[in-house]
């Protein structure tokens, strides 16, 4: 039988639904407490945030080789929202870091909260 394939716009839907389940996996961890399954949790949710975004970044958001978070002169509709998307991308994979790295470094649940 040959392999299923399916298009890329249902493939990266599926991948956004499979990351929104492991944050939520992350927070049920962080609310009841638990400072291993929260570490655990963040750890798988980074790891596929980076590995997602930078596969979605390569395949569907094209940048221009220098400054490709900065507007364009001559910037059109489609070149200014994939700037914007890649930008979001940052700040998430920064957000998911920066809580990774409390949780990790100090199991610093209370700040892993905020």
């Amino acid at each position: 039988m040959p392999p299923v394939t399916t298009t890329l716009p249902t493939r990266l839907a599926a991948e956004h639904r499979d990351l929104d389940a492991l944050f939520g996996t992350f927070l049920g961890a962080l609310a009841s407490g638990d400072a291993a399954s929260s570490r655990f949790a963040i750890a798988a949710f980074d790891d596929e945030l980076r590995r997602h975004t930078a596969e979605e970044e390569r395949l569907v958001l094209p940048a221009p080789s220098e400054r490709p978070l900065l507007p364009r002169d001559e910037e059109d509709e489609a070149a200014r929202l994939h700037r914007e998307l890649r930008l979001e991308h940052v700040q998430v994979r920064e957000l998911a870091a920066m809580i990774r790295r409390l949780l990790e470094e100090k199991s610093d649940l209370e700040g892993a909260r905020r």
